[in-house]
Parts: C-alpha cells; sequence; structure tokens
C-alpha cells in the first residue's frame, strides 16, 4: 500500500504526517510518500492542503485525520 501526503509542510500537514505514521508502524508493507510540489496538489486536484492518497486515490483533503479515520479509509481503497 503506498500513501502520499501532500502539503506536509503546514501545520496540519504535520499532524497529518504523524497520525500517517503512527498508522503505517502497525504494518510492515507501507510505503509513505511526502510530497509537497506544486505540480503535485495539481495533479490530484487537490484545492485544500493537507491532501491524503492511498493507493493513487485521493481519500482526504483540508483536514487532519485520526488513526482510526486512516485505517477506515484504507481498508475501503484496498477493498474497492
Amino acid at each position: 500500500m503506498v500513501i502520499k501526503i501532500i502539503g506536509s509542510n503546514c501545520s496540519n500537514g504535520i499532524k497529518l504526517k504523524k497520525m500517517v505514521t503512527r498508522f503505517a508502524d502497525d504494518f510492515a508493507d507501507i510505503d509513505i510518500k511526502i510530497l509537497d510540489d506544486k505540480k503535485d496538489i495539481d495533479a490530484y486536484h487537490i484545492k485544500n492542503i493537507p491532501g491524503l492518497i492511498i493507493n493513487d486515490q485521493l481519500v482526504s483533503e483540508g483536514k487532519v485525520l485520526t488513526v482510526r479515520e486512516i485505517s477506515r479509509l484504507a481498508s475501503e481503497v484496498s477493498i474497492a
């Protein structure tokens, strides 16, 4: 599973990165990528940072998710 955080250089992005890291600590096969370029924001059509992409699917933008919410979204994306 690949998790991308877009816009991690803002305060909410830092918080989201921390939550994603906590979620990923329980799994060995998760690759976390931090993307802060304007082209990445435009490529995923993100209006509000931070954005969370799981397996190339935008699942959240503009908010800090809890570990539980990230877990729920990850399971929904992996099932779909």
